[in-house]
């Protein structure tokens, strides 16, 4: 008998016997799929890169130390550098230098109420001069926060002591019932830079979802929001901060503008490691520097430098001035309040520009 083998792909109808017949209701398979290499055995993956593990645990360890090394580096043993003190009387201004070298910068006063005026300015820390009998008049402004008020007392106590001379204190510019520590100011400036900060880090994920000129109205609005809530709480809610409310609110405005757009800045030109970036600057370095907690003339000359610079100690500077001296010297602050959030704002609108362009512009050869 002769036995006739016939090849499958000759029989119309016929199936293949390498490929499996297909089975009633199965999903088909596409056919890049079907020829792909199968996954690895018992469900190997691939291991993640070490810097998924390394980027992480870097930036912990760096905002635990900034943090630590900031708020209790800075505290653990501050000093006066070039307080300035008015003090009526040439005499005893040439003591009081030659006394307490730098330690204090003497400015010198015709008399004792121009001493007293140039301390009410806000120019001064303190006025000092003699009264009968030897006695040394101490002005102080205990606006300016218990950590200079005590100071103060120190350096003059001490050259009374080395003297002989007996020192009696009046504080002229008291701190607000609500407010005994002088602390209100540096909460409220916290809380209204962490806001913006919290803002700007919830805006850098809607990218996908808001326009960039959107963002920017959300964190104008929001901003705003922000520190007129904050004004009317910390003021005549709570009474903490006497400030007139409408420059307290413009204020506190222009620091959540100033923390959000740097917030979104930095996210924006470093990517993932741009929010702990922010953290450290404004959160930890601009916090801890910004003179509420430690007096700027307390502070490393390093740190006294970066205190009116950034965006919170320039706003403690303003509410200070604000809620106690009149806003006599609250142009400054906001000045470098602004200035952070508008070039924050234009840095970031030239960015995405740039970005459009490179997109738009025809590849070459």
């Amino acid at each position: 008998m002769e036995t006739t083998v016939t090849s499958a792909a000759t029989v119309p109808g016929a199936v293949p016997a390498s490929v499996p017949a297909p089975v009633p209701g199965a999903v088909p398979v596409p056919a890049a799929v079907a020829g792909a290499p199968a996954p690895p055995a018992g469900g190997a993956r691939r291991r993640p890169p070490v810097r998924a593990w390394l980027q992480p645990a870097v930036i912990a360890l760096v905002l635990a130390v900034a943090f630590i090394g900031c708020y209790i580096g800075l505290q653990r043993d501050p000093r006066p550098h070039h307080v300035p003190i008015a003090v009526s009387g040439r005499q005893l201004a040439d003591r009081m230098k030659g006394a307490l070298g730098d330690g204090i910068e003497v400015h010198p006063a015709a008399d004792a109420a121009s001493a007293r005026r140039a301390l009410e300015r806000h120019e001064v820390s303190a006025a000092l001069g003699e009264g009968p009998g030897g006695r040394l008049n101490l002005e102080l402004a205990g606006a300016y926060g218990p950590s200079t008020t005590a100071a103060v007392k120190s350096l003059v106590g001490a050259y009374a002591e080395g003297a002989g001379r007996q020192v009696a204190t009046r504080d002229v510019v008291p701190l607000t019932r609500y407010d005994a520590r002088g602390l209100a100011g540096f909460y409220l400036a916290f809380g209204v830079t962490l806001a913006g900060f919290v803002l700007a880090q919830n805006a850098l994920g809607l990218a996908g979802l808001l326009r960039l000129r959107h963002r920017f109205w959300l964190l104008a609005a929001v901003s705003a929001a922000v520190g007129t809530v904050a004004a009317v709480l910390a003021g005549p809610v709570l009474g903490a901060v006497p400030a007139p409310v409408v420059p307290l609110a413009f204020t506190l405005t222009l620091l959540a503008a100033a923390a959000a757009f740097a917030t979104k800045l930095l996210g924006t030109y470093l990517g993932p490691v741009g929010v702990p970036a922010a953290t450290l600057l404004l959160l930890t370095v601009g916090n801890s520097t910004s003179g509420a907690a430690i007096s700027a003339d307390l502070l490393p000359p390093a740190a006294h430098a970066v205190s009116a610079l950034l965006p919170p100690g320039a706003a403690v500077r303003a509410i200070t001035d604000l809620s106690y001296f009149h806003g006599a010297h609250a142009t400054g602050p906001l000045v470098t309040l602004a200035a952070w959030a508008v070039t924050a704002a234009l840095l970031v609108g030239l960015r995405t520009r740039l970005r459009t362009r490179l997109r738009r512009t025809p590849a070459t050869a």
